[in-house]
């Protein structure tokens, strides 16, 4: 894959998808999120005609502030997880990237402000159509030790949603797909902001 990798959804879909393409416009996947399941699940294929599933992401309760999400291969082998931490994510949106149901990585939110300026101007009628031009939230993975291993920002965009991931380390390929799962399921969760 060729960095900065861009994700563009459309907000207004009745099923999110993701597309995401490498900085020569070729596909790197095709997500899409299921409808009406107590239980989220997410299918990643490798593009949009959805004939090569990649891998599945699926939530270990139903619907809660605290829920995990598990990476299965497409034969079902489970290689990472990613959990919103409830209490932290208040402010600041916090992501927990785990292997063997240990911490490795973590996601934060690079400006709380950002979040607070947008869930309040978002609440006015007309003027609040226009936030995701204003108010683009941007996160960090980084390694326990602190190293900054990638970085997702939003775009200013109207009416769908635009993303550049751009990676700073290099990266064995199931550390850096476990790393681009935990983004796009973070992307799912925190969609409807900015």
């Amino acid at each position: 894959m060729q960095y900065p990798l861009s994700m563009t959804f459309k907000i207004m879909a009745l099923a999110p998808q993701i597309y995401v393409h490498d900085a020569n416009g070729d596909s790197v996947c095709y997500v899409k999120q299921k409808l009406l399941k107590l239980k989220e699940a997410v299918n990643v294929f490798s593009d949009s005609t959805q004939q090569n599933l990649l891998c599945q992401i699926k939530a270990d309760r139903i619907i809660d502030f605290s829920a995990k999400y598990q990476f299965e291969d497409a034969q079902g082998n489970p290689f990472g997880t990613v959990g919103r931490k409830g209490a932290k994510s208040i402010f600041k949106a916090h992501y927990d990237v785990m292997k063997d149901g240990q911490p490795v990585m973590n996601i934060t939110e690079d400006n709380g402000w950002v979040k607070v300026l947008d869930a309040t101007v978002g609440e006015l009628p007309i003027i609040g159509m226009f936030t995701g031009y204003f108010f683009n939230p941007s996160y960090t993975l980084k390694t326990l030790d602190g190293q900054e291993v990638m970085r997702l920002k939003k775009e200013p965009a109207f009416l769908e949603g635009k993303f550049t991931l751009e990676k700073f380390m290099d990266l064995d390929e199931e550390t850096e797909l476990q790393c681009l799962m935990s983004f796009l399921m973070m992307t799912l969760l925190e969609r409807k902001r900015g």
